[in-house]
């Protein structure tokens, strides 16, 4: 006698191997224009919108010969990498995260990028070591849950020289009466979503 099967009897699940995703982020200007670089799926990683860097850059300018910069949270290295595209003479990427790290060389193998220098540690370390009034662009992008604001921008108001730059991304606007201590001002804002991009500057005291 053929037996009914239930219904409820269905075959096994098929295991489906899991997917690391990828997505992406394009140089905007200079000589890797259009250039797209893979961004692997990583906690609490957030790249620059396009849209934001592209305004970034066309407030600094779209050549930067010459510049000295540094990224010191580079996740990505879409700002770092940005800088070098369009002419930075030399770019420090610095990140903590080791898997980052070697997607950062990977991508830098892939544009035989010879301006970007790669370091593993601390930002604020970094930054800390280095000259005073030796940068024309810190880059600050620290994680948005973060308590590394304040001692990212004192450091980075002690580097940068006085005719430089400092880029600043932040969940929330920051003004001058923050920026004091820092010796620093707001010259651009825009707020995108939820990022909040700022080029900052230093007081015209330090100028003299």
């Amino acid at each position: 006698m053929k037996q009914n099967k239930s219904p409820t009897a269905a075959r096994p699940a098929r295991v489906r191997p899991i997917r690391v995703q990828t997505h992406e982020v394009r140089i905007i200007g200079g000589q890797w224009k259009r250039t797209r670089l893979a961004v692997a799926d990583h906690p609490g990683l957030r790249p620059t919108p396009d849209r934001v860097r592209e305004t970034l850059f066309n407030w600094l300018g779209q050549d930067l010969s010459g510049w000295r910069c540094i990224d010191a949270f580079a996740g990505t290295g879409a700002l770092g990498f940005e800088a070098a595209s369009r002419g930075a003479k030399a770019v420090s990427l610095v990140e903590q995260d080791t898997a980052l790290v070697l997607q950062l060389k990977r991508v830098q193998t892939q544009l035989q990028a010879v301006a970007i220098d790669i370091v593993r540690g601390d930002g604020v370390a970094a930054l800390r070591h280095l000259d005073a009034n030796s940068m024309d662009a810190v880059f600050l992008d620290p994680p948005f849950d973060s308590t590394l604001f304040e001692v990212a921008l004192q450091a980075a108001g002690r580097v940068v020289a006085p005719d430089g730059f400092v880029y600043l991304e932040a969940p929330t606007q920051w003004r001058d009466p923050q920026l004091a201590s820092a010796g620093l001002q707001v010259y651009r804002h825009l707020k995108a979503g939820a990022v909040h991009a700022h080029l900052l500057r230093r007081w015209p005291r330090d100028t003299a």
